[in-house]
């Protein structure tokens, strides 16, 4: 059975605050879907229902079909959870930390080494695996945070803004292992919307409790972006010139600029051209397009949709 997340009614109160409202939101399969929303729009709210750390007003939280409030044990036993930014026990190695974790967690003995093995070298922490967590950078401890999701080789894995905090080199690292953990449905809340446009397939926006949106990142962009987007396009061989009058001529494509003989910015509108179609034509010319950088087309969607923060 495919993984999946549900929420079916879902009300939050805090008093006569609502931080979560009439939340109805499906997702199934191995994929990443980016949570978005302004900061106090109920992301992580939404989050801790998932995972039993705080009960619903109203409504059902189901993990793999199975209801969080009814049987949280059985709900979470193939789900792993990083929310907000746990800390460490300064004086434990990234071994004894993620022992402690397989321990209260019921990973037998005979399995433990070989599940931290695992974990430590898919986030690449095998190096500093003796080493005490009280002298690491951030980026290092929340790479030894995500290895602990990995432990019980779960199905689901949520996680609540894994880069906050972070430095350019931290983050990276961070996004490379999201986009490793594509056999399991990731759910990741994130602000930054070129690291979701990198590593999510599909995005669920919500504002002021309320979800507005769950769809493709492609879909949501050409629905609801105001008529701007921008790719950076590289190619494998110097772009001649008749290429670039192709390219200029795509319908959907508004200018192009050369930034070197290997390199141009397309600027499209997406609701004519979504991203994705604009790579697979330009790649149709044959004429060596091999990457292309984040759209801003994501974030011109998001602001036509959340009209005020909070």
């Amino acid at each position: 059975m495919a993984p999946s997340l549900e929420a079916v009614n879902v009300t939050k109160k805090f008093g006569s605050f609502t931080a979560v409202n009439d939340l109805n939101l499906k997702i199934t399969g191995a994929k990443c879907v980016g949570f978005l929303g302004p900061n106090g729009a109920g992301k992580t709210t939404t989050m801790k229902m998932f995972t039993g750390l705080i009960t619903a007003t109203k409504g059902n939280t189901l993990i793999n079909g199975v209801d969080v409030r009814k049987d949280k044990k059985a709900a979470l036993a193939s789900c792993a959870t990083l929310i907000e930014t746990p800390e460490i026990y300064p004086s434990l190695t990234p071994r004894e930390a993620l022992t402690m974790l397989c321990e209260i967690r019921g990973v037998s003995k005979e399995d433990r080494n070989k599940r931290i093995d695992e974990a430590l070298a898919q986030v690449k922490m095998q190096d500093w695996e003796d080493k005490k967590t009280g002298s690491f950078s951030k980026g290092m401890k929340q790479r030894v945070n995500v290895a602990s999701t990995l432990l019980s080789d779960p199905e689901v894995i949520i996680l609540d803004e894994p880069s906050t905090g972070l430095d350019p080199r931290g983050m990276s690292e961070v996004r490379d292992i999201v986009k490793s953990l594509g056999n399991r449905l990731v759910f990741m809340s994130s602000h930054l919307l070129a690291e979701v446009t990198e590593v999510c397939q599909e995005v669920a926006l919500i504002d002021h409790g309320k979800l507005l949106v769950y769809d493709t990142i492609d879909n949501i962009t050409s629905k609801f972006a105001r008529g701007s987007g921008e790719v950076r396009i590289g190619f494998a061989r110097p772009v001649d010139l008749q290429t670039g009058t192709k390219i200029s001529n795509l319908a959907g494509v508004t200018s192009y600029s050369r930034v070197s003989d290997r390199q141009m910015v397309v600027k499209f509108d997406p609701t004519i051209i979504p991203q994705e179609k604009l790579f697979e034509t330009i790649a149709g010319l044959k004429a060596g397009a091999q990457t292309i950088e984040s759209s801003s087309g994501l974030e011109d969607a998001y602001l036509s949709l959340v009209k005020e923060t909070l």
